[in-house]
């Protein structure tokens, strides 16, 4: 049995191998001789995991919200060079005990079903080989990171980031629109032949990854990586067809109405943005500052639990915040690092840091209503991480990121009969309708975009030797087959690029159907409260994410009175139901 002394000390550095390394060995050699002895080990081995992922999820924290210091960059690196492929080799060591144990010693079936099958599938998947392979496919992420952060364009005068580029997407000035944009693509298309050979790079090594871990490829690899016990690529396929049947008319139907509401021939670019209405964009938050206070504002409104949450991510702003000039709008804390900047890594996440149990929200906010749904969006995580956060093991703080989307989603769409509280994001009823149509017709035709990513990845690594050319004809055909309803004549070079925008295909190669799965989740939450009521719903959401991962996704999804499908009948359903909203919230 462990002894009353922690096995990982207060102040322990869980990025130094030197410290590491003993506690791995006394994991490694302990004796066990009983279920009850296991079960401590358990315990030890989850606290040490722990310290050594929030070590490393300081230094990724410290490297997106400032990509130009070379410091912070060399620690990092240092890090994935030196501490990182150890830390991955001794995992394995341990996994491989722990399969050994779960077979000696086993456990409740309930509490450790999910732990144990896991822990098969990883060492059935782990190769030493790799364990390289991995770290330079880390670094070359970096290296996304690095580009992308230095993406600028000088434009109405200043210098301004990407992400702070969109707002002009909403301006009713038609020229000044197409100007904008044309000025973010062309500062992409700088970049598009590093990213090019920077993807090229990543497909190589991941299936040289899979080939040697005895897979026939890497969506083949990447399936049991990422521990997809419950689906298969053939349920993507028709997740596929059921987007083509059912999202896509819906989309181009919505394109054709924006089209003729803008006095348009035909839609470009730049046309889909803006209101159809002519109004100005919404504006629900004036920096990062204001745009907690508000998001604090809905969650009070919505629910006690939610609302404490959500303090707790605001704690210390004063202190942590940035001052002075331009930045005394913006908000830093602890927790939160929330409006855009030069030098910080474009995108927004949320990284619990599994030692101090602390969430961290990152994001990029420009003042849009967009940043509002990352904002809620995030918020989900967090309250993810902070309910399930007296679970003892690591491995159960954390869910599959099918559910785990759902914690993120729901909030979108459960926080929206609350956007215009008093202090909150909208003041006008005009605005909040039109806030929660667009966010609507987003959460529905995002599916489009979903299987698109998801299609393409699906290609690319069942055909990893293809060339430029033939990858760009492919993106074509799925933009094609799901895309808008949008004319690119003359931008035809920006149109077979435009997957270089999305940031997963880089670092997190086949994950992004888990958003297509979650989101039809989140809208069956979002039904759950309007027909069983509110309460009914928020209290589904707080079972389920108090479970975190310890059970397995149809668990969790049932745990929220959900049903994990997503082939047509699910995807029909959620058409058919967001459209009959649609037609009460009007135009």
């Amino acid at each position: 049995m462990s002894s009353a002394r922690p096995f990982v000390q207060a102040g322990f550095d869980g990025s130094s191998w030197a410290r590491i390394e003993p506690l791995v060995e006394a994991l490694g050699a302990r004796q066990i001789a009983s279920a009850a002895e296991f079960q401590a080990w358990l315990a030890d081995r989850s606290d040490l995991e722990a310290a050594c992922s929030e070590a490393r999820a300081n230094l990724y924290i410290a490297s997106s919200c400032n990509t130009e210091d070379a410091a912070i960059e060399a620690a990092y690196t240092r890090y994935l060079d030196q501490v990182g492929p150890k830390i991955e080799i001794a995992a394995f060591d341990l996994d491989r005990r722990q399969v050994d144990l779960h077979t000696q010693f086993p456990l409740s079936r309930e509490r450790f079903e999910v732990l144990e099958r896991s822990k098969r599938a990883s060492v059935e998947l782990f190769r030493q080989e790799n364990v390289p392979i991995q770290t330079e496919l880390a670094k070359l992420s970096q290296d996304y990171g690095k580009i992308t952060g230095s993406q600028t364009v000088v434009f109405d005068g200043q210098e301004r980031t990407l992400p702070q580029m969109t707002q002009y997407q909403q301006r009713t000035d038609r020229a000044l629109r197409e100007g904008a944009w044309r000025a973010v693509a062309d500062r992409r298309l700088k970049d598009r032949g590093a990213l090019d050979e920077l993807l090229d790079k990543m497909i190589s090594r991941r299936d040289r990854l899979a080939h040697n871990a005895g897979c026939a490829g890497y969506a083949e690899y990447a399936f049991k990586e990422k521990q997809r016990f419950d689906y298969t690529p053939a349920d993507c396929r028709a997740f596929w067809g059921a987007v083509e049947k059912h999202v896509v008319p819906l989309l181009r139907r919505l394109d054709e109405k924006r089209a003729r509401a803008l006095g348009v021939e035909a839609l470009r670019p730049w046309d889909l943005a803006v209101d159809p209405k002519g109004r100005a964009g919404l504006k629900p938050f004036d920096g990062g500052r204001d745009l907690m206070r508000k998001t604090q504002a809905v969650m009070d409104a919505l629910d006690p639990r939610l609302a404490g949450m959500t303090r707790r991510l605001g704690e210390g702003s004063e202190h942590h915040a940035e001052r002075g000039g331009a930045q005394e709008k913006a908000l830093v804390t602890a927790c939160l690092d929330l409006d855009s900047r030069k030098g910080k890594r474009p995108g927004g996440y949320q990284y619990v840091r599994d030692l101090s149990r602390q969430p961290f929200i990152f994001m990029n906010a420009a003042g849009l209503h967009r940043d509002v749904m990352t904002m809620v969006h995030e918020a989900g995580h967090a309250f993810h991480s902070m309910l399930a956060e007296k679970e003892p093991l690591v491995d159960y703080r954390h869910s599959p990121i099918e559910f785990a989307e759902v914690a993120s989603m729901s909030m979108e769409h459960l926080s929206m009969a609350h956007w215009g509280v008093r202090g909150g994001f909208y003041d006008r009823d005009e605005d909040l309708k039109r806030a929660r149509r667009e966010h609507l017709e987003d959460s529905i035709t995002i599916l489009a975009w979903i299987a698109t990513i998801d299609a393409f990845q699906h290609w690319l690594y069942a055909n990893p030797t293809h060339t430029h050319a033939q990858r760009d004809a492919h993106w074509l055909e799925l933009d094609a087959r799901f895309g808008h309803a949008v004319s690119w004549a003359g931008l035809e070079a920006v149109r077979e690029s435009q997957w270089q925008r999305q940031g997963h295909l880089f670092s997190h190669p086949m994950y992004y159907i888990e958003y297509g799965i979650a989101q039809l989740g989140a809208l069956g939450l979002w039904l759950k409260s309007k027909t069983e009521g509110e309460k009914a719903a928020v209290d589904a959401y707080v079972r389920a994410l108090t479970m975190g991962g310890s059970r397995p996704l149809p668990d969790l999804f049932a745990a929220a009175g959900l049903r994990f499908e997503f082939g047509e009948g699910p995807v029909a359903g959620v058409v058919e139901a967001v459209e009959k909203e649609l037609a009460v919230i009007g135009e």
